[in-house]
């Protein structure tokens, strides 16, 4: 299909791929179709394995903030938007792959925790700037692929990743130039697919039994600290700044 995704189906391979230039940001609408794809991807007899890559600079920079601070009645369509997508790929009877490279925020995060295999180029870095747009989530997603710990550093201060950090904490399978990412990801797609597909889709099913509660539900329990930040001054002084391209104003600190 055309528009901010197209999706390529071969030898049992579904390549999804985000191209939303410039940043590869989705609004609401997107986002509830980029769910529905992953979703009906998955009950495809002739998909046996799903890649989700991007073009562009980066894989993926989540919902657009300026579309969220221009109507933040959105908040609820986009939390649902967001789940629906995370769960689709987290719960999906294939295997996901996520080859990403550049930037990964945000959604994108959610998109890289929720997956069976995250494949990484060299230029790619993680993060969660969520605090600095006024919202919260990817906590939960963010927490599969990194310890408790790092997770909060990474939460409170905005900071990155980086490709090679990521593996050495065993958040990615592994790094590669940017150039080898698709292929790479096609040759471990290749070997997954050849295998009988109903094993493949009884071991998902199991393996997702046997994690630390539910990722669903620990995402859920996010979601409603995301409608609790929408309703506060600062955080539509946060998508406000970034919107408009400047630094928020959230007043003098008080020593009280």
């Amino acid at each position: 299909m055309t528009g901010p995704f197209r999706t390529e189906v071969a030898d049992g391979i579904a390549e999804l791929e985000l191209c939303n230039p410039p940043v590869n940001a989705f609004g609401v609408g997107a986002q509830s179709a980029l769910a529905d794809e992953i979703e009906n991807l998955g009950q495809r007899d002739d998909v046996r394995v799903i890649i989700i890559a991007a073009t562009g600079k980066g894989f993926f920079a989540g919902l657009d903030i300026k579309e969220m601070a221009a109507d933040p009645s959105l908040i609820v369509p986009a939390n649902k938007a967001n789940y629906d997508t995370f769960a689709a790929i987290h719960l999906n009877p294939k295997p996901v792959i996520a080859a990403v490279h550049g930037y990964v925020l945000g959604g994108g995060v959610g998109i890289a925790g929720s997956a069976d295999i995250v494949i990484a180029a060299d230029d790619a870095y993680f993060g969660v700037p969520e605090i600095d747009r006024g919202g919260m989530g990817m906590g939960a997603h963010l927490q599969r692929m990194f310890s408790l710990q790092k997770v909060r550093y990474m939460y409170f201060t905005g900071d990155t990743i980086e490709a090679a950090e990521a593996y050495r904490l065993g958040a990615v399978e592994r790094v590669v130039q940017r150039a080898e990412l698709r292929p790479t990801a096609r040759e471990i797609a290749g070997r997954i697919a050849s295998k009988s597909p109903q094993m493949i889709g009884i071991a998902k099913r199991s393996l997702n039994g046997v994690e630390d509660g539910s990722l669903e539900d620990k995402y859920r329990w996010e979601q409603g600290f995301t409608f609790e930040a929408y309703l506060t001054g600062d955080s539509a002084e946060a998508r406000a700044a970034f919107a408009e391209g400047r630094d928020p104003d959230f007043g003098p600190a008080s020593d009280e």
